[in-house]
């Protein structure tokens, strides 16, 4: 059977009849050698060098021994540093043992004839009593503790009227310091219904 070659091929066309190619090499159709059985494998080449180490994305990388999991939750907020300054809110310290002693936040005021002691303010409050004031305290949340100085100003004779959830020793409260410019100090501490209130000293001079 005749074989019917393109008419005025370009460079590199190939051109197949039946189970037979040729291909045409600019001056004539060239046969295309048929491809042979496919040769043994060879043998595998060198193993590459290891990739990376790849942790997880969230939580905190645990090893097992063979790959990194993540079995721990990584806390929120802010890490703390071993030597940073930083401010901790609603943590709960165990055991927690203070080498240089610690200093509790000090809230200073004048008291006027009305005063609401805010233990977010401080726990050590100082408070000079301009007018004869009535006091308001915190909920008594159990544990929770403060110390009061309560001082008289340049006048004197103020007094003092407090909260009915303040209990004294034998159900009667102190008789403070009236004279101007003297100090007593007061310690309050909350079973989570009542302020127990103790006496710890009178007429400092200030």
């Amino acid at each position: 059977m005749p074989i019917n070659f393109p008419i005025s091929p370009t460079l590199n066309q190939v051109y197949t009849f039946g189970n037979r190619t040729w291909t045409w090499d600019g001056t004539a159709w060239v046969v295309v050698p048929l491809a042979g059985p496919t040769g043994p494998t060879g043998p595998a080449g060198p193993t590459g060098p290891s990739g990376p180490t790849v942790y997880p994305s969230a939580g905190v990388a645990v090893s097992t021994g063979t790959a990194w999991n993540t079995s721990l939750t990584a806390p929120s907020g802010a890490l703390v540093g071993t030597t940073d300054t930083q401010t901790l809110t609603s943590k709960t310290i165990e055991a927690g043992t203070f080498t240089n002693g610690y200093t509790e936040e000090v809230a200073t005021a004048n008291t006027g004839t009305a005063y609401t002691i805010d233990l977010a303010n401080g726990s050590v409050q100082i408070l000079t009593l301009t007018g004869n004031c009535t006091f308001t305290f915190p909920t008594a949340t159990a544990g929770r503790s403060f110390i009061l100085l309560l001082k008289q100003d340049g006048t004197g004779s103020r007094t003092v009227t407090w909260p009915a959830a303040v209990k004294w020793p034998g159900g009667t409260a102190p008789t403070i310091t009236s004279t101007a410019s003297k100090a007593d100090k007061y310690i309050f501490t909350a079973d989570g219904t009542n302020w127990y209130g103790s006496n710890a000293g009178q007429n400092y001079t200030v």
